[in-house]
């Protein structure tokens, strides 16, 4: 049948209803028939099978089309109209049509079920997004006026504005993400506080201090400080290179009443309610004590108007230094942190005396990172420092508090595909590797493949490649389900690929087009999360030489992917051969009137 055989198809559905008297939702019957023929590969209604019904319903219909329960009778009814009007004009035999009119009534209530939580899911994550939107506007959720408020003014802007703002909102909670890390048990974090330089000072501290009489500002006075520092072993002052602050006892001092180990009120000092926590032999409870003092300590708040030294300058700026190694894969060189630093520090203050600061905030920042591996929180490794696991559990809870997303490796082993493949996009290749062993280990390889494969026919570029991605790591027990899917457009030239790989006979190299068809949907999910730039450079490592690249890109304009004239801007605008650039450039201009595909609503 020609390409146009849904709109044939729909014309003659509406002739057929109207002359039995009857009515017929046609926008209904196109987005059905549409999803039939670009979802499912179909070249005709005469193609709908029992199987295929249940595909397009569970599978293709909930993740292609914005519906709620209250749809459901309506899809089912035109469904119903379009497998008797096939019976009735020999499009299909009785018998075929009675069968698929079977299947829809016999499926009708596993589809109204999904339909309800694939609703339910989209709703939950658009209320996300408004109460995002709405606390970033400083509207509080528990003021319902103000919320009711809130959402009629959005609801007024044009729809251009509202789709911006968000867009901007998810930007920004994409850039709140931070890589997955490995957390250790709690006994061994717990271990770690114990032998922790900052437990054993603030436990002295408060023991040494008791209950007794402080200043007007509740602090020590000057002769209790200089014999608890004595008493302590504290350096009062610290010292680095030129550098000399205040010390240790006045830090601690201050961390310890933020976190309640002290309490120092009116002039009086006494044991505070996390002293008990901070002793405890529990690990939960003595965790839950210990967080609240490295809080106090990491993120003091300096304030800048008070006018800050070298020292309060960096201790206000330490966070950042322990996110950027939080983030690492390795252990990172001082020199290197440092570097970012003094840079970050340039950027961000008006310093008047900008010719010494250097030096003292680089004397300050090693005294920081003393304190913190006496801490327990960094350890050094070679030439460089990392966060110990107690380290990396604080910062994360920090991280936590902030609003960060802050994944752990096999938080996604029992997850759908769908879900794995999503939370991969954050993670490193050895963390993922990790990631997808242990959710392969959970699963079933039929099952996993079906719902990779799923994910390969519904998700974009990027969520393809990694879905293809780990249905490499699974054996050829699966090849069956492979087989299956191999007739989808988009699935095909990787299920090939993957039935060669198995030895199966239906495998086969890819031909040209499918190489370039799968060239491009690899370079248009590298530009998903990276910059076009960075994804044309990583392309490029294993893409032909020169010559042979040029070549294919004068071809890939005919390529039958959406994505095709982005790709080819990216490459004409990165590739660092001219000759290739400037062919690029060409089939790009080919290749802009390719169609993108959209998202449908009912």
């Amino acid at each position: 049948m020609a390409d146009n055989w849904v709109e044939t198809t729909v014309g003659d559905l509406r002739r057929w209803t109207d002359e039995r008297g009857e009515t017929l939702d046609e926008p209904g019957a196109r987005i059905l028939l549409e999803l039939a023929r670009e979802e499912m590969g179909l070249t005709g209604p005469d193609e709908l099978t029992p199987e295929g019904l249940r595909e397009l319903l569970l599978r293709v219909f909930p993740e292609s089309v914005v519906a709620g329960r209250e749809d459901v009778p309506t899809v089912l009814e035109v469904l119903g109209r379009i497998a008797v009007y096939l019976g009735d004009t020999g499009a299909v035999t009785e018998s075929d049509a009675a069968a698929l009119k079977a299947e829809i009534d016999r499926i009708g209530p596993e589809f109204t079920d999904t339909v309800a939580e694939v609703d339910t899911e989209e709703r939950h994550a658009a209320a996300e997004v408004i109460g995002g939107l709405m606390q970033a506007d400083g509207v509080s959720v528990d003021d319902q006026d103000a919320v009711e408020a809130w959402i009629r003014d959005f609801e007024a802007l044009p729809e251009e504005e509202r789709y911006a703002r968000t867009e901007g909102y998810l930007r920004q909670v994409e850039e709140l993400v931070v890589p997955p890390v490995r957390i250790a048990p709690e006994a061994e974090l717990a271990g770690g506080v114990r032998r922790s330089l900052l437990t054993e000072n603030v436990l002295a501290l408060a023991e040494w201090t008791g209950e007794r009489d402080l200043t007007e500002h509740d602090t020590l006075t000057e002769a209790d400080a200089e014999s608890a520092g004595t008493a302590l072993g504290l350096e009062v002052p610290r010292r680095h290179g030129q550098m000399e602050d205040a010390g240790e006892l006045e830090r601690l001092w201050w961390a310890a009443v933020e976190a309640e180990v002290i309490t120092a009120e009116n002039g009086k000092a006494a044991p505070g309610p996390a002293l008990d926590g901070l002793r405890s032999s529990d690990d939960a409870s003595l965790l839950g004590a210990w967080l609240p003092l490295f809080d106090a300590l990491v993120v003091p708040g300096h304030d800048y108007a008070d006018g800050l030294d070298a020292v309060e300058l960096v201790q206000n700026e330490m966070t950042g230094v322990l996110i950027h190694l939080y983030e690492q894969e390795g252990p990172t060189e001082p020199e290197a942190l440092l570097g970012a630093l003094l840079d970050h520090v340039e950027e961000s203050y008006d310093l008047t005396d900008a010719d010494t600061m250097p030096e003292l905030v680089s004397d300050a920042f090693y005294l920081e990172l003393k304190a913190l591996e006496a801490w327990g929180v960094t350890e050094t490794s070679g030439k460089g420092r990392a966060l110990t696991p107690l380290g990396v559990w604080a910062v994360r809870e920090l991280l936590l508090a902030d609003g960060f997303v802050a994944p752990v490796i096999g938080d996604l082993a029992g997850a759908r595909a769908s879900e794995l493949v999503a939370g991969l996009t954050w993670y490193r290749p050895e963390a993922a590797d990790e990631e997808i062993g242990g959710w392969l280990a959970r699963h079933d390889p039929k099952d996993a493949a079906a719902d990779l494969l799923d994910v390969m026919r519904t998700g974009g570029p990027g969520a393809r490649n990694l879905a293809a991605a780990v249905l490499r790591r699974i054996g050829p027990e699966a090849a069956a389900v492979v087989r299956a899917a191999r007739e989808h457009p988009l699935v095909s030239p990787y299920a090939a690929l993957w039935l060669n790989a198995a030895g199966d006979p239906s495998g086969h190299e890819l031909a040209r087009e499918e190489y370039l068809w799968v060239f491009v949907d690899t370079v248009a999910g590298m530009m998903e999360t990276a910059e076009p730039k960075d994804a044309v450079e990583a392309a490029l490592i294993d893409a032909p030489p020169g010559a042979e690249l040029e070549l294919m890109v004068d071809d890939m304009w005919r390529t039958d992917h959406p994505d095709v004239a982005d790709v080819l801007e990216a490459l004409g605008a990165h590739h660092p051969d001219k000759a290739t650039a400037k062919a690029a450039r060409t089939a790009a201009y080919k290749a802009r009137s390719s169609p993108e595909g959209t998202r449908r609503s009912v």
